[in-house]
């Protein structure tokens, strides 16, 4: 469970690899200092900020943001360093606050590296203050703690460091605003001047990374949550950046008119803001059997972008610099299709106020002078047009290279079921941080696909509808009748119908549940199936043949309510162990594996009481273990009226085939996803089952 910290509270670490989360009402810059058992430091040395981010055992962003993510290897600090104290500043010269008491008050969470948090502590009470110590971790008798500090100061960085016994204190807060402002200056560059009278739409270089250093969330289902702009795909709760137009989009560009290009122009570079670089040879991209220990840019020609690397961003591990890569690589092609679409916009949007003027005067309406006006302004249209495509196809080709690099490299947790990796799997000693559950594409660009990564353990259950699908909610969708289209061609001449749904529904819940079992150590997953109708025996064969399920599932009521009751146990007796800290007392038959339950066919043989049970898993189960995939048409759920709704919404929509339904609220696209399907005819799910079998009875 999370602590709750108040000012001055401290709370036992019960380990040593963190990271430190960071939410604030504005822009903020954040920064560490490592002191001594007195809290003094040695140095400038000692302290981690935007201009010198890396130290040993910690890293800190580089710019200032209203999210920030600090890695903390506390194992790794020198002997010497006993407290680690986690500073926030408000940044000078940008015209935004000017103290804490302006804005809402910060947030600082303690988590894992899986993202379990740890502890968090709310700054309230700040005034005046333009700096302030959060947090500290300290060394107490071999153990590390944290404790809630919140000791303001309103003379900034400046006075924080002296009070820290820094003798260059002046000169450090100088050299971090300067490190800042020169962010800054990195990720906005300045917009050109437009014509007088023109639109006043600026125009930009690459489009800046959005506010905070971590990685983006998995996406949500727009149909699902009204209130989906406020967390979605590649966006950072409240911090995405707005969107604008690429240069293609620049009034001036066809008339002839000068204007100074930014400083940022020029070809899109897709080593992402938070990829670490440095120089090395040319040379082939690394394969996954010989991963590099750390990350290098491969320099391009001085005419063109640097070659892309697997591994090209920031973190502990490979698997960690690939997560990060991959997510960059999602943003990078968010931002390219919104300027592309943002620019033919603007375009159409010329095009029509331009005919309107041509035609407003009513001796131009007939003869010569129209049909030029006219004839003027669908040619400057197409003209916009074009430069915005060439502008988003030389950004998809960046990406598309990096793609092809990347992919081969992916991990079997990150990996699709046709790659190579798995032909070598081996069961892991541990589990992985994320997992992939699909592809997503835009119809702007159908041959790239980036992996949808979720973190692990799942924070959501899942719900794989099985319902046809035209069934959509809201009205129809141009980007899902692209899916639609992609499936017919790929399965049948025509959309499937429902019984094809159903068995692609509970294939997909069988892959899902196979990756799951592949990725983490034998005999810390597990997964049970309800399934009333005893209709998806076929689906589980491969579950069933390697052990990984004991037998098919019991049908009717019976074996409904025998399931949930024994998995409802299973989450009350932890969650009592996990609040008094005694997991020693758990019942010895007690499985304490990680558990997966499958609900097929639902709400078939689900009465009042296994319903109430189901919602209570959906609720509290992932907190202690237990994760929920519903494989169910969505359509027939409705029968049961509002009931369903919570449980509906707290499940991460996912379907059987393509459909655009994943909604980014940042950019406002609808990606189309795809289910982690293995190619058809393949014996990989069996084998990989068959070997992780054979890892299970191996002493």
């Amino acid at each position: 469970m999370t602590a709750e910290l108040v000012r001055g509270q401290n709370h036992l670490l019960d380990r040593t690899r963190v990271e430190i989360r960071v939410a604030a009402g504005g822009p903020v810059v954040a920064g560490v200092t490592l002191g001594d058992a007195h809290g003094r430091l040695s140095g400038v040395e000692a302290v981690a900020h935007p201009g010198a981010p890396r130290r040993t055992g910690i890293e800190v962003p580089r710019q200032a943001a209203a999210e920030h993510r600090i890695a903390v290897d506390l194992e790794a600090l020198p002997e010497v360093v006993h407290r680690v104290s986690v500073l926030l500043a408000l940044p000078s010269g940008t015209g935004a606050l000017t103290t804490f008491g302006a804005a809402a008050a910060p947030a600082v969470s303690v988590t894992g590296l899986d993202g379990t948090a740890l502890a968090r502590y709310t700054l309230t009470g700040l005034d005046a203050e333009s700096a302030v110590v959060a947090v500290e971790l300290y060394r107490r008798q071999g153990a590390w703690k944290v404790r809630a500090v919140g000791q303001g100061y309103a003379g900034g960085l400046s006075a924080m460091l002296h009070d820290q016994g820094l003798p260059q204190a002046a000169e450090l807060a100088a050299e971090i605003e300067q490190a800042v402002g020169q962010g800054q200056a990195r990720a906005v560059p300045a917009p050109a001047p437009v014509a007088a009278g023109r639109s006043e739409r600026p125009v930009t270089g690459p489009a800046a990374p959005p506010a905070g250093d971590r990685p983006s969330p998995a996406p949500r289902t727009a149909s699902d949550d009204p209130a989906a702009s406020a967390h979605g795909a590649g966006a950072a709760p409240g911090a995405g950046p707005a969107v604008e137009p690429t240069a293609a989009a620049d009034p001036a560009a066809e008339t002839g008119a000068s204007s100074p290009a930014p400083a940022a122009a020029g070809p899109v570079d897709y080593r992402h803001p938070r990829r670490r670089s440095a120089s090395a040879p040319p040379g082939p991209a690394p394969s996954p059997a010989a991963a590099p220990s750390a990350p290098a840019t491969v320099p391009a020609a001085a005419d063109g972008p640097a070659r892309p690397v697997a591994g090209d961003a920031a973190g502990w591990s490979m698997e960690e610099r690939l997560y990060n890569q991959v997510w960059g690589m999602f943003e990078d092609l968010a931002r390219s299709v919104a300027a592309y679409r943002s620019a033919a916009g603007f375009a159409a949007s010329r095009l029509e106020q331009e005919l309107d003027e041509a035609l407003a005067d009513p001796r131009n309406r007939l003869g010569t002078a129209a049909d030029v006006a006219r004839a003027t302004a669908r040619d400057r249209h197409a003209t916009l047009v074009t430069q915005a495509r060439a502008a988003l196809d030389r950004d998809l080709g960046q990406l598309v290279a990096e793609s092809q690099v990347v992919e081969p490299a992916l991990p079997p947790a990150f990996a699709r079921w046709d790659s190579p990796v798995w032909h070598g799997y081996q069961a892991p000693q541990e589990r992985p941080m994320a997992l992939r559950l699909g592809d997503l594409h835009l119809p702007d660009v159908l041959d790239l696909r980036i992996p949808m990564l979720v973190r692990l353990p799942l924070e959501r259950g899942l719900w794989i509808d099985s319902g046809p699908a035209a069934l959509v909610h809201g009205g129809p969708d141009p980007e899902r009748e692209v899916g639609r289209r992609e499936l017919g061609s790929a399965l049948t001449d025509g959309p499937p119908d429902e019984a094809e749904l159903g068995r692609l529904a509970m294939e997909t819940a069988v892959a899902i549940a196979a990756r799951l079992l592949a990725v983490h150590p034998p005999g810390d997953f597990a997964v049970q199936v309800i399934d009333p109708a005893g209709t998806a025996a076929a689906a589980l064969a491969p579950l069933v043949e390697s052990g990984a399920l004991p037998a098919l599932p019991v049908p009717g009521a019976q074996g409904v309510a025998s399931v949930l009751e024994g998995l409802t146990r299973r989450v009350d007796l932890v969650q009592m162990a996990v609040r008094h800290r005694a997991a020693d007392s758990l019942p010895p038959d007690l499985d304490t594996a990680e558990q997966l339950l499958i609900v097929h066919d639902f709400p078939h043989g689900f009465d009042d009481r296994a319903l109430t049970r189901l919602r209570y898993l959906a609720d509290e189960g992932p907190a202690v273990g237990v994760h929920l995939l519903m494989v169910a048409d969505r359509a027939r759920t409705t029968e049961y009226g509002p009931v369903l709704d919570p449980l509906w919404r707290s499940l991460l929509r996912i379907t059987p085939v393509p459909d655009a339904h994943l909604a980014d609220p940042w950019v406002g696209h609808a990606w189309t996803y795809e289910p982690p399907l293995a190619p058809e005819g393949s014996q990989v799910v069996r084998q990989v089952l068959g070997q992780l079998a054979a890892a299970r009875r191996t002493p």
